[in-house]
């Protein structure tokens, strides 16, 4: 016995078309939903505070990097598992005032905020 689909054909190309929308859509919001679920941020008047979910991995299996306002965290090749990610803050970072520690596969940074240096010169009247 054979079976025959009933949907004009238009319906059945629409669902496998490769312009499927809300398709997309909803893989994009899942993955930026695990994405932000691996990171929780605060910040305060000096700092940004980020926390990351690593677990397995050891503190030298792990590399941070800071660049003006974005910071990029990614492990090494000999690392049990693979993580790369790189994130972009409102304003420059402080590397000097800046810590990591890991605890309990739980990365967290604790990075200063650079105050920006006034240029502003006074001049005098005549």
């Amino acid at each position: 016995m054979f079976f025959a689909t009933t949907a004009p054909a238009a319906f059945r190309r629409h669902g496998f078309s490769a312009d499927s929308g809300p398709l997309e859509r909803f893989l994009q919001e899942t993955r930026e939903t695990v994405r932000q679920k691996s990171c929780t941020a605060s910040e305060d008047d000096k700092a940004y505070t980020l926390s990351f979910d690593v677990p397995g991995i050891a503190k030298d299996q792990l590399t941070i990097g800071i660049e003006g306002c974005i910071v990029r965290i990614q492990t090494k090749e000999d690392a049990p598992r693979q993580y790369k990610s790189s994130y972009e803050l409102p304003q420059d970072i402080d590397a000097a005032a800046s810590v990591a520690k890991l605890e309990h596969g739980v990365l967290t940074l604790t990075l200063g905020k650079l105050v920006p240096a006034s240029r502003v010169t006074e001049l005098s009247i005549h």
